[in-house]
């Protein structure tokens, strides 16, 4: 009995836990990569008339929807982008009095564009940025009962947001872009004195878009 129960004790015993299995490898996340999508969001400034009856300053306000291109590429936690969008928009105020003496001056944006760089910092799938660069947009000086002129005014930009991963591809973002395109023009044929019409601006606005 004693050899038996030496003999059974010196038998291996069999494991009854549950075999445990390895966590799934996830890749770090990286920006590098195509991007598409869309932004909208709210647009205010100022525009300056000025000719040789003074100098008015208006207040400018107004909407801006459109769509984005871009790519990023990703070293360690640095991100370098480039990015280009374009955008429909509605920014526009009047003034009467001063450079505007006997009509209603009304300075409108219609539609704006910019070809910027971003340089962001990667905390995994939040990203804040900062970027800058080229404007594009068109100046359209009226002035109420005289006539209207519009120029095509290439300027700069510059600015900030952060953004972040969503869901599989998608991301979103909010940021803000100083904009400014400098002076259009309204000659005295349209506007009964040679007259300038500065524009700058500043745009909240956010943004989805989808990596490749």
């Amino acid at each position: 009995t004693t050899m038996g129960s030496a003999n059974a004790a010196d038998m291996p015993r069999r494991h009854t836990e549950m075999p445990v299995k390895a966590p799934l490898y996830e890749p770090p996340f990286s920006w590098t990569g195509f991007y598409i999508g869309i932004n909208g969001g709210g647009a205010f400034g100022r525009s300056d008339w000025s000719n040789t009856l003074g100098t008015n300053t208006i207040d400018t306000s107004g909407a801006v929807v459109g769509g984005t291109i871009g790519y990023n590429y990703q070293m360690g936690q640095t991100v370098f982008g480039l990015e280009g969008d374009g955008d429909w928009s509605s920014l526009r105020g009047s003034s009467t009095g001063g450079a505007c003496t006997g009509t209603s001056c009304e300075t409108h944006n219609s539609w704006l564009a910019t070809a910027r760089g971003r340089l962001g910092y990667a905390f995994g799938r939040f990203m804040p940025y900062v970027t800058g660069g080229a404007a594009f947009g068109d100046v359209k000086a009226t002035a109420a009962g005289l006539g209207s002129q519009t120029t095509t005014r290439v300027g700069w930009t510059g600015g900030g947001g952060v953004e972040a991963a969503i869901a599989g591809p998608w991301s979103a973002k909010i940021e803000y872009l100083y904009v400014d395109l400098g002076k259009g023009n309204c000659d005295a044929a349209t506007c009964g004195l040679a007259t300038t019409a500065s524009l700058t601006s500043s745009l909240v606005r956010g943004g989805i878009n989808y990596r490749f």
